[in-house]
């Protein structure tokens, strides 16, 4: 995966791809937990999802590291 992307003549970063692709994927990540009622064994619902957040934004840069290389 190349480290930037051009768009019309601005480069972007890709970790802000990432970042962005990981903040739409956790929207439905914390949809699907209220729904199920998990966030009723949370203590600090803000904490758990930023390490929410965390961890599905390194899980999705492993995975294009590993799939474009």
């Amino acid at each position: 995966m190349p480290a930037e992307f051009d768009i019309y003549g601005v480069y972007v970063p890709r970790l802000l791809v990432l970042m962005l692709l990981t903040l739409l994927i956790s929207f439905f990540v914390r949809r699907a937990l209220v729904w199920t009622g998990a966030y009723a064994l949370v203590w600090h619902r803000a904490l758990f999802d930023l390490a929410l957040y965390v961890i599905l934004l390194g899980a999705l840069s492993s995975f294009t590291n590993w799939y474009f290389a």
